[in-house]
């Protein structure tokens, strides 16, 4: 009881002088007869709880004590659970969260600055100000740099200044939780940045016949990566070659094994691969290569000879393309094939030949762009609409052909559908 007689007989004696002290930083900026925070001084917001949730760790009960009368006069709105040992305080914050931790670094069961970063690991959101006795300076810094947001050394502070370090904890803490949001914010960015590269390529393209226009978003309002991907490549023999495809769902996961099968459609076909030949391949690799054994992926593999006028075919799962050309577009009659990761390895799938006009092009599309809502009520777009839109397109340019399909669709989705979008359109008409 000696320890609250000394605290109160201070504070009756000498005004400002109290038991507990802020860092020497904070001790000098109190000397200031503005008792008044930065950011109030210089009209930054400073957010703060309506209520603050303060947890107390500290062992000794006359300390315990002094706090409660502190926080009394500190003026701010708080509710106050007190731990004695480490164990109690691992056991309330398992109850429920706090906005500030005021821990006395020697309890029953836990001495020293590491039981900062034991109680961080249980309080990711709680600022923690670390008690300590004058002689203890050092354990306070050291504190600090095990993550703690500040320390008072006991016998030296009044309300004013603690209500001051309680306000600055939450404060800083919250910034520090913002920054490293940012932080992987902007880690994600880069990773899902090299993710699409990987998704759209640049063409291998140098034919004046046929040329490749495409458009990519992913799903969600570009939130999330999607697993759609697409390609184009013309072999020496001047044929050119396309897939476009969708892996099912969103996300890192799906993303990757999107890439994954981009690069080694290039490589395959690069090599000589075509036709069914190529897709076994695919569906080998899919089998491989995907992280759950519910991943499956579709696509469409398209080889156009552009001084022949003809087209080679393969669906796994996916939409027929449509043809572009002088008359209304229509769906290319193209057969289907079982989705890859679906048949086991065991799938068998039809290579479909198709004639081409001497002018057009050909549509190739995921079903995030025909899936969508096409009004209010829960009708989807599909395939017929999307052909409407097509004939509706006030220009026949391929770069303003996609942004109409594209900007039209979503629309009349109003944003009620989350799927990925990727259109390729090969355009076909003869040169001079």
């Amino acid at each position: 009881m000696f320890a609250i007689f000394q605290r109160l007989h201070a504070r009756d004696t000498y005004p400002g002088n109290g038991r507990f002290a802020l860092s020497d930083e904070q001790a000098a900026e109190a000397e200031s007869p503005d008792t008044r925070t930065r950011e109030e001084r210089e009209g930054i917001p400073l957010l703060e709880p309506e209520v603050y949730r303060i947890l107390l760790v500290e062992d000794d009960s006359g300390d315990a004590l002094v706090v409660r009368e502190l926080l009394a006069e500190t003026q701010l709105a708080y509710t106050l659970r007190w731990s004695k040992t480490l164990g109690d305080a691992m056991a309330e914050l398992r109850r429920a969260p706090f906005d500030c931790i005021l821990l006395d670094l020697n309890l029953p069961d836990a001495v020293g600055a590491a039981v900062v970063s034991t109680l961080q690991l249980a309080a990711t959101t709680s600022g923690i100000i670390v008690l300590t006795d004058l002689a203890e300076s050092q354990a306070g810094a050291l504190a600090v740099a095990y993550g703690a947001q500040d320390y008072l050394a006991k016998g030296q502070v009044d309300a004013q200044l603690l209500r001051r370090a309680l306000r600055y904890s939450v404060h800083r803490k919250r910034a520090e939780l913002a920054a490293a949001e940012l932080r992987e914010t902007r880690v994600r960015a880069q990773e899902n940045a090299r993710l699409e590269r990987g998704l759209l390529p640049a063409p291998l393209l140098s034919s004046r016949v046929i040329t490749a226009t495409s458009r990519y978003l992913p799903g969600r309002q570009r939130a999330l990566l999607g697993g759609d991907f697409l390609d184009v490549v013309q072999t020496s023999d001047g044929t050119v070659h396309a897939v476009i495809g969708d892996v099912s769902g969103h996300g890192p996961d799906e993303a990757a094994l999107g890439v994954c099968l981009r690069i080694a459609w290039r490589a395959l076909v690069l090599a000589g691969h075509r036709g069914i030949e190529l897709l076994e391949y695919l569906e080998q690799i899919t089998l491989a290569e995907r992280p759950r054994d519910d991943f499956f992926a579709t696509c469409t593999v398209v080889s156009m000879d552009p001084v022949g006028r003809v087209a080679s075919i393969v669906l796994a799962g996916h939409h027929e393309p449509l043809l572009l050309g002088p008359g209304p577009p229509q769906l290319v009659p193209a057969r289907y094939g079982v989705a890859l990761g679906l048949g086991s390895g065991q799938c068998r799938w039809t290579e479909t030949r198709l004639d081409l006009p001497d002018t057009g092009a050909l549509l190739l599309y995921t079903d995030g762009l025909s899936e969508g809502h096409c009004g209010a009520g829960a009708q989807r777009l599909g395939v017929e609409g999307l052909l409407e839109l097509i004939a509706a397109a006030p220009d026949a340019n391929a770069e303003a052909l996609l942004d109409h399909l594209v900007r039209t669709a979503q629309g009349l989705d109003s944003g009620r559908h989350s799927d990925d979008v990727a259109i390729l359109l090969l355009d076909f008409s003869r040169r001079d």
